[in-house]
Formats: C-alpha cells, sequence, structure tokens
C-alpha cells in the first residue's frame, strides 16, 4: 500500500473532519493541504496527527515535478473557495476549477484513487436534485465551477483505470466551522446568536415559504466523513452522488433544535415552535436583496445513487446532529 492519504483543504471545516475520521482509525500518514492565508484555521488541526504539511500552491508544483510518484494512496480532495457570494469568477475557476482537474489529470495518470467535493449548489433553483445533467443549473459562480468541474469527470470516467468519486455536498453544519465566518452554517450562527443576544435570526419568508419556511438538506459532519470513509475503502466504486440526509427540513428545525439544545445545557425543558415564538427567542429579519436570484429555498438530495453504491448507514436529523454539534460548541478549550 502507497504510504500517504492526501487531504486538501485540510485546515478547513470538512477537511478537518475528515482528517481527524481518519485518525480515529489508525490513519495518521496523513499530508494536509491548505492555504493559511488565514492563520486561525490552524486550530482545526491542534487535535490531529498528520504526517506533513503543504500549501497548495507547493503541493501542485511537487505532484507535477514527480516529487510524490507512487507515494500516494488517495486523495480526498476538499480545498475550494465555497463563498457563494464571491463575484471574482477568475479567482473562482482558478481555485475550484483549473486546480481539480490538474489533481484529477494526476490521479489518472498515477491510478491512485480521487474523491472530491462537488456540491448541491450545481442543481441551482430546480427542485429535482438528481445526479443528472438536466437538472443542473447553478445560480452563482461557485455553483458554476463545481458543476464544470463535475462536466469534466464525467468525460473522464468511462476511460478511468482508477476511482473517481464526487460528492455533492448538501447544507453541511458541525464542529471545525467556526473560521467560516458568515459562510458558517445556520446551526453555529444560531448557538451564537443565543448565546450573546437570548434568541436567534432567520429569513422572512420567501419564494413562496412562509417565514423560516424554507427548506433545506442539513447533514451534519460526522456522516460526511463516514460516506467519505465508505468510499475510501471501496476503490472499485466511482461516480458522482448527492450527500445529504434525503429527507429536507426547515430553517424553524433549525432554531427550534438549536434553542432547545442550548436550553437543555442550563438545564431547561425544550420548547416547541409556537412558544420559541410566544417567548421572542426567534426574531424573523427582511430577506437580504443580494441573495435573490441566488438562493435555493428547497433542496433535498436524492439518495439512490448512494444507496445503490451500497451506503446503507442512517443519516442525523437535524434535531440529533444539532444536539451533538451544540455539545461541541458548549466545551471548555
Amino acid at each position: 500500500m502507497s504510504n500517504y492519504i492526501v487531504v486538501t483543504g485540510a485546515a478547513g471545516f470538512i477537511g478537518a473532519n475528515l482528517v481527524r475520521a481518519l485518525n480515529q482509525r489508525g490513519d495518521t500518514r496523513i499530508i494536509a493541504v491548505d492555504h493559511l492565508a488565514r492563520a486561525e484555521k490552524f486550530r482545526n488541526l491542534v487535535d490531529c496527527e498528520i504526517a506533513d504539511y503543504l500549501d497548495k500552491e507547493d503541493f501542485i508544483a511537487r505532484i507535477q515535478h514527480g516529487h510524490f510518484d507512487g507515494e500516494i494512496r488517495a486523495i480526498l480532495h476538499q480545498g475550494a473557495c465555497s463563498d457563494t457570494m464571491e463575484t471574482d469568477g477568475r479567482y473562482m475557476m482558478e481555485n475550484n476549477f483549473r486546480y481539480s482537474t490538474i489533481l484529477l489529470d494526476w490521479c489518472l495518470e498515477q491510478e491512485t484513487p480521487f474523491l472530491y467535493a462537488s456540491s448541491a449548489a450545481t442543481y441551482g433553483g430546480g427542485n429535482v436534485f438528481r445526479e443528472e445533467r438536466p437538472h443542473e443549473s447553478p445560480l452563482n459562480i461557485y455553483g458554476y465551477s463545481k458543476f464544470l468541474f463535475d462536466q469534466v469527470v464525467r468525460q473522464r470516467l468511462p476511460e478511468a483505470g482508477s476511482q473517481i468519486v464526487g460528492l455533492r455536498y448538501f447544507n453541511v453544519y458541525g464542529p471545525r466551522e467556526q473560521h467560516k465566518g458568515r459562510m458558517a452554517s445556520v446551526a453555529y450562527h444560531h448557538f451564537q446568536q443565543f448565546r450573546e443576544e437570548g434568541r436567534v435570526k432567520l429569513f422572512e419568508g420567501s419564494h413562496g415559504y412562509g417565514p423560516g419556511g424554507q427548506l433545506r438538506d442539513f447533514v451534519f459532519v460526522e456522516d460526511v466523513a463516514r460516506v467519505n470513509l465508505f468510499f475510501l475503502d471501496h476503490p472499485g466504486k466511482s461516480g458522482i452522488f448527492n450527500l445529504g440526509t434525503g429527507r429536507a427540513q426547515s430553517f424553524n428545525d433549525v432554531a427550534v433544535a438549536t434553542v432547545n439544545a442550548c436550553r437543555a445545557q442550563a438545564g431547561k425543558s425544550p420548547l416547541p415552535l409556537a412558544a420559541i415564538l410566544a417567548q421572542n427567542f426567534l426574531e424573523y429579519v427582511p430577506f437580504p436583496e443580494a441573495l435573490r436570484g441566488k438562493y435555493q429555498a428547497f433542496t433535498e438530495a436524492d439518495l439512490s445513487r448512494l444507496r445503490a453504491a451500497g451506503y446503507d448507514a442512517p443519516f442525523a436529523s437535524v434535531e440529533e446532529g444539532v444536539s451533538q454539534y451544540a455539545q461541541w460548541l458548549a466545551r471548555p478549550f
């Protein structure tokens, strides 16, 4: 077996959770690749074991010069700009599309498994979330960068002599996302808001949904790590797969779960949505103009392909995942 597993975006949200999940099963020969212009991300790796760290530009230069030929067991490519409000298209395409293509070409040449992060943003504003070209119509340059790379993968898959797996992440939340700022999950922001202000905030109604009624497929990051490791352990399985729970839940559900998780930590009993509203623990704010035409008001992963590939484990509900996440956020440092 070749020596190293490479995780790109290793100091980021999902990357760091993958490194931790690998560690928990005994894998420590990990090359962590990232770009630490924002140095605070290092905290995500403090409790992890890695063999080496490389900047993303240094890593790409080294593989292009043959430095790692025959030395890499698999690449878990999580590194990307995931800011859906980013307007610099050149940066987005260079960072998300071109970098990924270079890694894909190298992995195919080396016959090294390549697992990468795609996104539900590839679907855009449609209401069918199945891994097929007719249902893909991204609403922003981030979604387009992921969509375009998926098209390259589809072209290469029939001739590929090694594993290629694209995982279309839906709304991922959980530990190690604090560095993401405004791009962190609703669950993260709700926890901070409730701790600081005694209430959480959601958008008013939009797209035909009532206040806080917009629906997303919220998936706990530990489930995301488990699916990645499933494919890592089954190198004969390739393709592009949705990675969500398969059930949409409302933003109100996230708010209720977070408020009740915080209340539980204070020894208080859970409340239903009506009581949370009556006690002003939830505030609805105007829908931002900047998001009009760029917002997915409904997402729900079709898991048919993932289940057909043999992944049969259940996924955490919002209530289960947020409760576990709140315990992690409340831990003493």
